[in-house]
């Protein structure tokens, strides 16, 4: 996952990327809901596998979220955003 930041509304806002030759693959979702948009070069299976561990760590990713939103030292060019790296 490479950030994840909440929104007024109560939804946080995910977005995921992996590294290819030329640049990377990328999905984005809402938490709760889990609807992928945004979708570049993800399988189904792919999109099965990170809907499936975005569910399961939805409270530590709405935490780390929301911590981010209160915290005030955040940079300008990327306000509310939360980097969360991954292999």
């Amino acid at each position: 996952m490479n950030s994840a930041y909440a929104r007024d509304d109560g939804t946080v806002r995910v977005a995921v990327e992996r590294p290819v030759d030329l640049g990377f693959d990328h999905a984005e979702c809402f938490l709760p809901a889990v609807n992928w948009f945004n979708v570049e070069c993800f399988s189904t299976d792919d999109l099965d596998f990170l809907t499936e561990f975005v569910r399961s760590n939805a409270p530590f990713i709405f935490e780390l979220a929301e911590r981010q939103k209160a915290g005030s030292a955040v940079s300008a060019l990327a306000p509310d955003v939360l980097l969360l790296n991954s292999k």
